[in-house]
């Protein structure tokens, strides 16, 4: 049984934890801060730090996944 939490895009609150992208992306947690790392001009999710926690705003993330699709068609 699996403790990931489903979600649709509509169900997901407005600034999302990592955890909320790795349910929705279905990632791994741990690949969700990675891409995080990353700028999000070379393929990393926009994010903005408050004190230790990183979060997205829910429009960035899917500006990012547009993105992506764009960038393999």
């Amino acid at each position: 049984m699996s403790n990931r939490r489903v979600f649709t895009w509509d169900q997901l609150p407005e600034i999302l934890t990592a955890q909320d992208i790795a349910d929705i992306m279905v990632l791994s947690r741990k690949r969700v801060y990675e891409l995080m790392q990353i700028h999000p001009d070379h393929g990393g999710i926009p994010n903005f730090i408050i004190g230790a926690s990183r979060r997205v705003d829910k429009s960035d993330l899917l500006q990012w996944k547009e993105g992506l699709k764009e960038a393999t068609r």
